[in-house]
């Protein structure tokens, strides 16, 4: 099992729609990625680790998938349109890392 994360650092006057991304954009990816994709995370960022400072990123996403060849294989089908959006909701640059998931859950 691997995680996509995607992450859009915090910048400073950027610009970035929480609610297109929650209710379009990833409805649309998770759709585009099918079967590829078990499920996925959105969340928002609030704060820094120091009180009263901006958090390292406005926003992050992460799709949980069976293998990283059923990720590249939607991707390369439907890259262009998901990358299109983007602009759409913001105007920072994502960041992405593909991680092996080795502890999905913590609590068994």
């Amino acid at each position: 099992m691997i995680k996509v994360s995607v992450m859009y650092p915090y910048t400073e006057g950027a610009r970035f729609d929480h609610t297109y991304y929650r209710d379009r954009h990833m409805p649309m990816v998770k759709a585009r990625l099918g079967n590829a994709c078990a499920y996925y995370t959105v969340e928002k960022g609030l704060a820094g680790r120091a009180p009263g400072s901006p958090p390292a990123f406005v926003a992050m996403c992460a799709f949980i998938c069976n293998s990283v060849e059923g990720y590249q294989a939607a991707m390369q089908q439907h890259g262009a349109e998901i990358l299109g959006d983007i602009a759409n909701y913001t105007d920072i640059a994502p960041v992405v890392q593909v991680s092996e998931v080795v502890v999905e859950r913590s609590d068994g």
